[in-house]
C-alpha cells in the first residue's frame, strides 16, 4: 500500500493545526508500516494506491485521480461550518440542495460539493463533522470514517509535578481563536492567564491590541510568544492550573487534546465540536462578551483543583493504525 498526501494550502502561508495534523499523520502512518509520500505535482512518474487529500478537492482533480487508478479520501476541516447554530446549518443544507438542483451545472460545480459524494471515503475528526458531511454535503454514511487527531508522546509523560497558578491557552493569535477577548476577560476576573502562540502576521491589528493589553497587565497576562519544543510545552501543560480555549470556530483543537493528555482540566467554547470530542468531561463557556466570559473564567479557575482530568486522547501511533485500517477498507471496496 502506497499513500499520497496532499493539501492545497502551503504551510508557509498559515502555520497552525493543519500543518501539525498532516506532518504527524505522515509520521504515524510510517510507524504503522505504510509507505507514504507527499504528492509531487511536478513528478509525472509518481505512483500510488490512494490519495488522502486534506481539504475539499476539486471534482475534476478527484475524477482524474480515480481514472489513474487511485482511491481518493478527502479530509476537510469543517471549522466554520461546524461552529454555526442549527438554523444556519439547516439554511446551508437547503442552499446546497437548491443550488445543486436549480443553478446551471457549470456554476454549481465550482463549489465542489460533489467531491463528498464521489470520493471513495471521507475522514471526519469528530462525529459532529461526520454528521455534517452526510447531512449537509451528501456524503454516503458508509463512506465516512471518524478518526480524531492524535497526541505526541511527550504529552503523556507524567512527572508528578505540582500544578501552578497559571491557566494556559495555546493558539494562534487571531480573531477566531478569541485570544484578545479571553485576555480581556482574564484581566476583568483577575485570573492569571498564559497565552502561548503567535499571530499569522506581526503587523496584524488584532494581534497588536492583544500584545498591548498583555504589556499593560504583566501580573495577570503572560505572553512570550510561541513555544516550539514539544517537551517544554508538555511540561507547561502538566504544571498549568487548567487549559482554556474559547475560539468562536474550531474543528478539533490539537492543543486541547495535548492539554487533555497532560491531565489538564479544560474550559472550552460551548460549541458542537467540543461536546462531540469531550462530552461532559470538561467545562464549557458560552461565546459571549468579556464580562460574561470573565465570570465563567473565574469560576473555572476556582474549581480547577477539584476537577477530574479529561479522557485520555489517542496517540499518533494509534491514529496511524486507525487510518491504515481505513485505507485497507477503502482499497478493498469497489466503486
Amino acid at each position: 500500500m502506497k499513500v499520497l498526501l496532499n493539501c492545497h494550502l502551503p504551510f508557509m502561508f498559515a502555520h497552525g493545526g493543519m500543518q501539525t495534523q498532516i506532518e504527524q499523520t505522515k509520521s504515524a502512518l510510517e510507524m504503522a508500516g505504510v509507505t507514504v509520500e507527499y504528492l509531487r505535482w511536478w513528478d509525472a512518474s509518481q505512483t500510488g494506491d490512494l490519495l488522502h487529500h486534506f481539504g475539499r478537492i476539486p471534482v475534476a482533480h478527484l475524477q482524474m485521480a480515480q481514472n489513474k487508478g487511485l482511491k481518493v479520501i478527502i479530509a476537510e476541516l469543517l471549522t466554520g461550518q461546524g461552529s454555526r447554530p442549527a438554523w444556519k446549518q439547516a439554511l446551508h443544507k437547503l442552499a446546497v440542495r437548491t443550488v445543486s438542483t436549480i443553478i446551471p451545472r457549470y456554476i454549481s460545480s465550482s463549489f465542489n460539493w460533489d467531491s463528498y459524494r464521489l470520493a471513495d471515503g471521507c475522514v471526519a475528526l469528530t462525529e459532529w463533522e461526520a454528521h455534517l458531511m452526510n447531512q449537509v454535503f451528501g456524503a454516503p454514511r458508509e463512506k465516512i470514517f471518524v478518526v480524531a487527531n492524535g497526541v505526541e508522546q511527550p504529552f503523556f509523560q507524567s512527572h508528578g509535578v505540582k500544578r501552578g497558578p497559571w491557566l494556559v491557552c495555546s493558539a494562534t493569535i487571531t480573531e477566531r481563536k478569541g485570544i484578545l477577548e479571553l485576555a480581556q476577560a482574564a484581566v476583568l476576573a483577575k485570573t492569571p492567564l498564559w497565552i502561548i502562540g503567535k499571530p499569522y502576521s506581526e503587523s496584524d491589528a488584532y494581534a497588536q491590541r492583544f500584545i498591548s493589553l498583555a504589556r499593560e497587565n504583566p501580573q495577570i497576562l503572560k505572553y512570550e510568544g510561541p513555544i516550539y519544543d514539544r517537551s517544554v510545552l508538555a511540561r507547561i501543560y502538566q504544571e498549568a492550573r487548567g487549559f482554556v480555549l474559547l475560539s468562536t470556530m474550531e474543528s478539533l483543537s490539537l492543543s486541547a487534546l495535548e492539554a487533555a493528555a497532560s491531565g489538564c482540566p479544560l474550559l472550552l467554547s460551548d460549541l458542537p465540536w467540543a461536546h462531540s470530542a469531550f462530552g461532559e468531561n470538561v467545562s464549557y463557556c458560552p461565546v459571549k462578551a468579556p464580562g460574561t466570559t470573565a465570570r465563567f473564567l473565574r469560576e473555572f479557575y476556582d474549581r480547577c483543583p477539584l476537577l477530574k482530568a479529561p479522557p485520555r486522547p489517542k496517540t499518533w501511533i494509534e491514529i496511524g493504525e486507525q487510518l491504515k485500517a481505513v485505507y485497507e477498507t477503502v482499497l478493498k471496496t469497489s466503486r
